[in-house]
């Protein structure tokens, strides 16, 4: 279980806060896996695990291109992504928080615009934060639809902040994945690294 202790929380406020979703707000990326490993089961593709954890924050079509060009595969990308997504969806009665990044967010509510900037889709964020009753704590939600290039690129956080109304350098984001901590970075935010479910980059 990952403890308070082992997350850096800052220790002066901002003026927005913006949380990654899958592995960073919620303990979802052994789900995720999961879901992608039934589907590509069912195609007669392959992911590995380590590979799987170093493109966290990819979007899903994304992700079947890139296992298309690696792999030689020819999966079919929007069969192959809708696939996975319905596999997640079924998984969704198992979701946890990050519990001490939750809480912190809890913290907040009230004091400081909150968004959630995802390299997922809609329908899988949204249903996730649902499933944790966490919803209506967040003034933007912006995902995959929302912006035209995944992180690394700072797009999502760049769209969340504007949404908040908040200066990007007034702006912390928490991310869980080498790829985030980048476009947080590119986007010229300060970041927190939660280290859920791999090493720190």
């Amino acid at each position: 279980m990952l403890r308070a202790m082992d997350i850096a929380f800052p220790t002066r406020p901002f003026g927005g806060y913006i949380f990654d979703c899958d592995g960073t707000i919620a303990d979802t990326m052994p789900l995720h896996y999961r879901a992608w490993s039934q589907t590509l089961q069912e195609f007669g593709g392959q992911f590995p695990e380590d590979l799987f954890y170093s493109w966290g924050g990819k979007p899903t079509h994304a992700i079947v291109e890139e296992l298309n060009s690696l792999f030689g595969l020819c999966l079919d990308v929007e069969k192959t992504a809708r696939r996975k997504e319905d596999h997640y969806l079924t998984l969704l009665d198992e979701v946890t928080p990050v519990q001490p990044v939750l809480d912190f967010a809890r913290s907040l509510q009230g004091i400081a615009p909150m968004a959630i900037a995802s390299g997922g889709h809609h329908e899988l964020v949204d249903a996730t934060l649902a499933a944790l009753g966490i919803a209506e704590m967040f003034n933007a939600v912006v995902c995959a639809e929302d912006y035209a290039r995944g992180k690394p690129a700072p797009d999502a956080f760049l769209e969340a902040a504007r949404q908040l109304g908040v200066p990007a350098p007034d702006c912390l984001v928490f991310e869980d994945s080498p790829l985030g901590i980048a476009a947080a970075e590119s986007a010229g935010m300060a970041h927190v690294f939660i280290p859920t479910s791999r090493p720190a980059p």
